[in-house]
């Protein structure tokens, strides 16, 4: 093994996963059929349902890499959300984890569509047992962020970096409990108040309101909001005025906590980029996202490592660079 890919989210884009596979150098092989390269392994860092088109095909070619041990998997939020919405929740007969309200049907609704019966009851199984991050020595994998604290609350209390038993699940999804919170981090990311700094509220790219917004928690220089506080610069005020710029405000030392400051490359998805990766937007020295919205901009991206101790921005990669040019 010379290195790994690390792949970012592909949201049911699969002619993007496999155009990007192929491009890497890595082609099915017998018997198992898996992609594989001679060489290097592929990490996936979650997300791989919902939004796109083709859900079930990038199901079938990431559990056959993982089954083959050609490919590595981390969970995503989308399937956390989606073991949360298949199962009851114990409390409230009737109910579910995550409840079937319209926004969440909504959101989880081409999964629905696509994985049917059988197969969806195999890929929520395998869900399930996807760990919640990966710690490889040279280099860390996580969905939304990587927070010593929160990993700490997760190993204490399943007993290491992914979920036992159904039980877990449960609290995982309960608001409160030190275990709901610790996920919610690790693969959602943390959170900054605005209203309570004197800012307004914003729409987002779904058009939901919110008063918190994502912590640039990869800035290791960080400790004002300014430089805390990631709003896109699509977002708006709720009545719909461009979002003003944010205060360069103190903000105390427990927010500042999910500082990234190790001189370990850890890379994530979740975030939405847009190609090509910008320093400090996108990666910094010991941090680099991988996810460039490949269902809404085409752009399913991975990172080549290969030993290297501090981020190189020259070794991302993106499924436009092999996709054809149209004439």
């Amino acid at each position: 093994m010379n290195g790994f890919d690390i792949i970012g989210d592909i949201h049911g884009a699969a002619d993007e996963l496999e155009t990007l596979l192929a491009g890497m150098g890595y082609e099915r092989s017998d018997p198992t059929g898996a992609y594989r390269h001679p060489v290097r392994t592929a990490i996936f860092v979650g997300d791989l349902i919902d939004r796109g088109p083709q859900q079930l095909r990038v199901l079938e070619i990431v559990k056959e890499m993982a089954d083959a041990g050609s490919a590595m998997v981390t969970m995503g939020n989308h399937e956390l959300n989606a073991i949360a919405f298949a199962s009851p929740d114990p409390t409230r007969p009737g109910e579910y984890l995550r409840r079937h309200s319209a926004k969440n049907q909504a959101q989880h609704a081409a999964f629905l569509e696509q994985v049917v019966g059988d197969d969806r009851s195999r890929f929520l199984d395998w869900f399930m047992t996807l760990p919640l991050w990966l710690d490889l020595g040279d280099i860390r994998i996580v969905h939304a962020c990587w927070h010593g604290p929160s990993m700490a609350v997760v190993e204490s209390e399943v007993g290491g970096n992914r979920f036992t038993a159904p039980e877990q699940f449960v609290r995982a999804s309960t608001k409160g409990d030190p275990l709901y919170t610790a996920v919610e981090v690790l693969l959602k990311g943390p959170e900054v108040g605005l209203v309570q700094y004197g800012q307004p509220a914003f729409l987002d790219k779904d058009g939901h309101r919110r008063d918190r917004a994502r912590l640039r928690w990869w800035n290791g220089q960080a400790d004002t909001l300014d430089d805390l506080a990631e709003i896109g610069g699509s977002f708006t005020t709720e009545d719909g005025s461009p979002y003003p710029s944010v205060a360069a405000v103190p903000v105390p030392a427990d927010e500042r906590s999910y500082v990234y400051t190790d001189r370990v490359p850890v890379f994530y998805g979740h975030y939405w980029r847009r190609w090509a990766p910008q320093q400090s937007v996108d990666w910094t020295t010991y941090t680099a996202c991988v996810d460039f919205s490949a269902v809404r901009s085409g752009a399913l991206v991975a990172y080549r490592w290969s030993g290297e101790q501090t981020v190189m921005p020259g070794n991302y990669i993106s499924s436009l660079q092999f996709s054809p040019q149209p004439a």
